[in-house]
C-alpha cells in the first residue's frame, strides 16, 4: 500500500476508478471550515467569560488595619508581585507559542493548497491524455480490422493452395 494510502486513506477503487465524484461538486463543509480550533478559544461566537483576578477583596470605604493585618497584607503583596512576574513571563511564553501554532497551521494549509492545486494539474493531464487516447481509438481499430483483413485473405489464399495440392475442389 502506498505511503499515501496509508497516511491518508483515499484513492482509487477496483476498478481503477476514483472512488471521489468529479463532477464539479464539492465536500465543503462552511462550519467546519470556520470551526474554532479548540472549544476554548476566544472569537466573536465564543467571546469568553471576561473573568478577572482579584486576590484581595475591594475595601469598599476607608477603614484601618492593624499591624498584623498590614504585614500579612504585604507579605500578600510581595508573594502575588514574584507570581505576577512570573506568571507574565508564561503568558509571554504561551502568546510565543500561539504565534508558532499559527506559523505551523498557516504553513500547513499553504500546503494543503499547493496539494490540491497540483492534484487538480495531475488529474487535468490525466483527463487530457483519456480525451488523447479516445481520439487515437479509430486509428487503432483501422489498423485492426486492417490485420484481420490481411490475415482472412492469408488464410484464403492458403486454403486455396491446399485445395490445389490435395486436389480436392
Amino acid at each position: 500500500m502506498s505511503l499515501q494510502l496509508r497516511l491518508f486513506g483515499g484513492g482509487q477503487n477496483a476498478a481503477g476508478k476514483l472512488s471521489a465524484g468529479n463532477d464539479g461538486s464539492h465536500a465543503i463543509d462552511k462550519s467546519k471550515v470556520l470551526a474554532q480550533t479548540d472549544a476554548g478559544v476566544i472569537t466573536p461566537m465564543n467571546p469568553g467569560n471576561f473573568g478577572s483576578i482579584r486576590t484581595a477583596p475591594v475595601v469598599p470605604a476607608p477603614q484601618y488595619f492593624d499591624k498584623d493585618q498590614a504585614d500579612a497584607l504585604k507579605k500578600l503583596a510581595k508573594e502575588k508581585t514574584e507570581g505576577a512576574r512570573h506568571s507574565k513571563k508564561a503568558y509571554k511564553s504561551l502568546g510565543k507559542i500561539e504565534k508558532a501554532d499559527a506559523t505551523v497551521h498557516r504553513s500547513h494549509r499553504k500546503y494543503e493548497g499547493e496539494v490540491a492545486t497540483n492534484e487538480l494539474a495531475k488529474v487535468r493531464s490525466n483527463a487530457s491524455l483519456a480525451k488523447k487516447l479516445y481520439g487515437l481509438t479509430p486509428g487503432y481499430a483501422r489498423l485492426g480490422l486492417g490485420i484481420d483483413k490481411a490475415e482472412s485473405d492469408a488464410r484464403g489464399r492458403i486454403d486455396a493452395i491446399k485445395a490445389k495440392l490435395t486436389g480436392a475442389n
